[in-house]
């Protein structure tokens, strides 16, 4: 019992350093300034959501986390490689366009 409350403080640090950690990835996500910046943020984001809910699980000595942190595992992972396929069709479409001539918007960034 007593190894138990020694490792209380140590869960609720982790928890707040990662929350911390978490809103410095979405500045880095929403600010950019690239597309790949931005889908790197959003993996670091779900990765560090995923080691949170473990230390939960930890904390809280409910086993049915894990299972909740397997299948975000699966969501986080299938949404980045969605968002990448999206902007690699963007991508290929707008150098198709330059490649044939036709003007696009020279103020998209990407």
């Amino acid at each position: 019992m007593e190894k138990e409350m020694l490792y209380h403080p140590l869960f609720i640090g982790l928890l707040i350093l990662l929350s911390f950690m978490l809103l410095i990835c979405l500045i880095r996500a929403v600010k950019g300034p690239r597309v790949a910046d931005r889908l790197v943020a959003v993996n670091m984001m779900g990765t560090m959501v995923m080691v949170m809910i473990s230390v939960l699980a930890l904390l809280l000595k409910e086993g049915y986390l894990v299972d909740i942190c397997l299948i975000y595992a699966m969501i986080s992972f299938l949404a980045v490689v969605v968002i990448s396929k999206v902007y690699i069709g963007i991508y290929e479409e707008r150098q198709h366009n330059l490649k044939n001539g036709e003007g696009g918007d020279s103020n998209e960034r990407g």
